[in-house]
């Protein structure tokens, strides 16, 4: 196996597990954390780590993840590894259907919806706007996490079927 591969192989695992680690992260801690404080701060708060989740650090694995998972199916297949391709490339779709592009179309949108709120000194309508976002934004990013976590599985597996050249 070429060096290129070794190295994308590398890069796909990394980004992989980072941006399932980034989404099981909100899932088991960030938003327990939030929903258990008071509604005005969890509001507060979300909309703070929205703006700043959009920066040079998350980028590569958030946006990068199924380009280096589809380029290194390309290199594998190209390589004669085909078993290991495919899971590769089946890697990358899982990841960008459900993980990036429903990002992009679920939870983005409410994210951006939250950003517009004026948050009421009124607790009761705090609890309020927090649990008509909160509870639908974790069920989504439940299901990006469980996605990401297969996209990974099958990039680990992609690995397990690489075929062993005999010398």
């Amino acid at each position: 196996m070429r060096y290129p591969t070794k190295a994308m192989i590398l890069v796909s695992l990394t980004l992989s597990a980072a941006i399932f680690g980034f989404f099981y992260a909100w899932v088991c801690s960030t938003m327990w954390g939030l929903d258990a404080a008071d509604p005005r701060v969890a509001i507060q708060a979300m909309q703070a780590m929205n703006a700043s989740v959009r920066n040079f650090v998350f980028a590569p694995a958030f946006f990068g993840t199924p380009v280096a998972l589809a380029l290194t199916a390309f290199l594998l297949m190209r390589e004669g590894n085909g078993r290991s391709a495919a899971a590769f490339a089946l890697a990358a779709g899982v990841y960008f259907a459900l993980g990036l592009l429903l990002t992009m179309r679920i939870n983005v949108p409410m994210n951006e919806a939250l950003a517009l709120i004026t948050v009421p000194d009124d607790v009761e309508s705090a609890r309020a706007i927090w649990q008509d976002y909160s509870d639908p934004w974790q069920f989504w990013n439940q299901i990006r996490t469980i996605t990401s976590g297969v996209a990974f599985l099958l990039a680990v597996s992609g690995v397990m079927l690489l075929e062993r050249k005999r010398a």
